[in-house]
């Protein structure tokens, strides 16, 4: 059987399991099937099995060259290198689409296989029917308009074009990718107990315990994700940054956002019962945030070099998002009144009067962005202008949202769980913060001596120092008192991601503050100084790659190390493309960028632009820590604690 067949059988087959599985567990919904969960486990291991066979079909056309495949023909080529040619299963939209249901499918298995002994429980009924609706959704986007299996004659001795050029020359294509699926696609889980719950009337706590850990790891991934973004844009565009607020960009972060502020502020329902419309609200906002992320992403509706070509799914998605809106706040407007909860925030400074107010700052973030994203879309398709929103708009807008956060971060882990008296508790609190102020205050000295200039970066590590020093705090009395297992846990591995989000600030305005660049003329051994660095251009040579011919610039950083930019010339590329270099230390990255080779009879010259920022490298590094607390914090904080995954069984239908 030809891979078209095969995969078109496979994807076919995907689609059929799906609707089974709304009809089985429908039919269990409405009394009129007994054993629903047992037929829709086996539909769920059908479905993904059928997901699986499709991705393997697609990655044997891919490794064997099968130009008889259109997307092979399209973007395969015989000569892309063995670890892009198996991602270019996601440099392309019929790809990405199969490989979000890949990752969708394993959810659904994971769900069906964790919540097995609930039986025929309605909550876990009506998350599996959502689970199923969103995955049928996905397998009818590639039986139609999205099909990765169309069939198409080539004459004899043809070679595709391979993938997009930038997708095929750093090894974090392999990674950033499928990371971040696994964040946005994650987010399905908790969506679904959500929409559970409303349906259900069972509001309570149960559907937070139950989604717990599912919501940290689909949190944790889509961090990595964007981070892994960031790092691959910063070491393969060559314009001197990581981060643009390129529509796209903003498109993971959106849902991020929401995201955090739905971690947060399950805390006061899980302690207090209070914020059930606020949970709800941002847990269905941040799936729709990543349905509304893949409509910009693959609709062909934005030019970036993240985005795909134009297709004919963009209308089903946003008609898809449309739907999840509307039948999410009419469930919510539905259970109004049950969802009105007795207590109250009696004092401001309290945890939870703080958890409020991080949903407050987190909402006007992600407001903000959104705007700016989605308005030069409205304005084109309403008025028929092409207008942009510029980096002017999302910096000056974010910014005081930015350092709010850096101090309530600060400040409301310090604050105790409010009583009745409604007494702010001033003298605890300023106990409390004796510490993270006087780091605050070193680290602003510090920033001073070393050179720092300007409000912004200034008040940034000095919030930055203050927050983390908060952290540091309390992680340190958390290890005094339970050693190393004061390392694990929600709240102490939330500490953790804390100190990563202070790095990744601290970086941010650092780099972005004290960023220099220049270009240079240069002839073969002529250096030049810049930013306190010395770059001598070495010279010049043409390098064969299996995919690519590259013209490398040697250049030789503070006498050290020689590194080599280039520009690359690919077999179907309609332009070159430059191929940077960086230089990264703890202190500060010089990246290296080719401009051109000027063409002179007898001359080796380049012109070169060189660009210098301090701190880049403590992005990374804090996104890896805010990875690590990720994980810390999904292990239990107690030897043989038991997590309440299984309380949303035992809440009576209200």
């Amino acid at each position: 059987m030809s891979n078209v067949a095969l995969g078109s059988a496979a994807v076919a087959a995907g689609l059929g399991a799906a609707l089974m599985g709304l009809v089985v567990t429908g039919l269990g919904l409405t009394g009129h099937l007994r054993s629903w969960g047992r037929y829709a486990r086996q539909l769920t291991f059908g479905m993904a099995a059928a997901a699986v066979v499709a991705v393997v079909v697609m990655e044997r056309a891919l490794i064997t060259r099968d130009f008889t495949v259109k997307f092979v023909a399209d973007n395969g080529s015989s000569t892309t290198p063995p670890v892009f040619n198996v991602a270019t299963l996601w440099s392309a939209l019929e790809g990405s689409i199969l490989l979000w249901a890949l990752v969708l499918c394993g959810y659904a298995v994971a769900v069906a296989l964790k919540f097995r002994a609930r039986g025929d429980d309605p909550m876990l009924a009506w998350a599996t029917l959502v689970m199923f609706a969103v995955s049928a959704f996905f397998f009818a986007l590639m039986v139609g308009p999205a099909d990765p299996f169309i069939s198409v004659d080539v004459p004899a001795g043809y070679d595709g074009p391979g993938p997009n050029p930038l997708l095929q020359n750093h090894i974090l294509m392999a990674f950033h990718p499928p990371i971040l699926y696994l964040g946005y696609v994650g987010f399905t889980v908790p969506f679904a107990f959500a929409v559970a719950a409303l349906a259900t009337g069972r509001l309570g706590e149960g559907w937070l315990a139950a989604t717990r850990r599912w919501t940290v790891a689909a949190w944790g991934f889509l961090t990595f994700g964007i981070v892994l973004g960031a790092w691959w844009s910063y070491e393969t565009l060559g314009w001197g940054g990581y981060w643009a607020w390129d529509p796209v960009e903003n498109a993971s972060f959106l849902p991020w956002l929401t995201g955090t502020a739905y971690l947060h502020s399950v805390m006061v329902q899980e302690r207090r019962g209070m914020l059930r419309v606020w949970n709800l609200s941002l847990v269905i906002a941040t799936f729709s945030l990543t349905i509304l992320g893949t409509f910009l992403t693959r609709s062909g509706v934005l030019a970036s070099v993240h985005s795909f070509t134009e297709s004919g799914i963009g209308p089903a998605i946003l008609v898809f998002f449309a739907v999840i809106v509307a039948v999410s706040l009419a469930l919510i407007a539905w259970r109004g009144d049950q969802l009105r909860t007795p207590g109250r925030i009696a004092a401001p400074m309290s945890r939870e009067g703080a958890f409020l107010a991080n949903n407050a700052l987190f909402a006007a973030f992600a407001f903000v962005v959104l705007l700016g994203t989605v308005f030069p879309l409205l304005v084109e398709a309403f008025d028929g202008r092409t207008i942009s929103v510029g980096n002017p708009y999302f910096d000056r807008m974010t910014r005081p949202v930015g350092f709010a956060l850096l101090l309530l971060m600060a400040v409301a882990p310090m604050l105790p769980w409010g009583s009745e008296s409604g007494r702010p508790p001033t003298g605890l609190l300023a106990r409390r913060l004796v510490v993270p102020m006087w780091i605050a205050a070193g680290a602003l000295v510090f920033s001073v001596v070393a050179g720092a200039r300007g409000w912004a970066p200034l008040l940034a590590f000095g919030l930055g120092g203050f927050a983390g020093g908060a952290a540091l705090r309390q992680i340190l009395l958390a290890v005094r008192r339970h050693r190393w297992r004061g390392l694990v846990g929600r709240t102490n591995g939330g500490m953790i991601v804390h100190l990563g989000v202070v790095l990744v600030a601290v970086a941010f305005a650092a780099s972005q503050s004290y960023v220099r660049q220049a270009e240079f003329d240069l002839e073969a051994g002529q250096p030049a100084a810049f930013a306190g660095h010395e770059i001598v251009y070495v010279g010049s040579a043409v390098v064969a790659h299996e995919n690519r011919t590259e013209r490398v610039a040697f250049v030789r950083v503070d006498d050290a190390k020689t590194y080599g930019p280039a520009i690359a010339t690919y077999p179907f590329a309609s332009q070159t493309i430059g191929i940077p270099s960086v230089r990264s230390t703890l202190r500060d990255d010089v990246a290296l960028s080719v401009l051109q080779f000027p063409e002179e009879a007898g001359a080796d010259r380049v012109i070169l632009r060189v660009t210098v920022q301090p701190l880049v490298v403590w992005l990374w590094l804090g996104g890896i820590v805010m990875a690590l607390g990720t994980a810390l914090s999904l292990l239990p904080s107690r030897p043989g604690r038991r997590q309440p995954v299984e309380a949303a069984a035992s809440e009576a239908p209200a």
